[in-house]
């Protein structure tokens, strides 16, 4: 496990990037356009910047961004 330590402003700054990160790939998680392979791979994206977004922020924040397990499963499923 690697440790960091922020200033208050980085801790907001890093809660900011993450938080557009996630806003765009659940935008282009919902573009039909795009293949299930890659979807699959942008939904293995967002699932490791959400864990980290919700070291830095409260309950109310994050679970704004909690996908639907269901949903996320449909791009394994449709390629298996």
């Amino acid at each position: 496990m690697i440790g960091m330590m922020l200033t208050n402003k980085e801790s907001q700054e890093m809660e900011y990037l993450l938080k557009r990160e996630l806003e765009e790939l659940l935008l282009d998680l919902t573009d039909s356009r795009i293949d299930g392979v890659v979807k699959r791979a942008m939904e293995e994206r967002y699932q490791m910047i959400f864990k980290l977004y919700k070291r830095f922020t409260p309950q109310k924040e994050y679970l704004k961004y909690v996908r639907n397990k269901q949903y996320s499963n449909q791009y394994k499923t449709s390629e298996d």
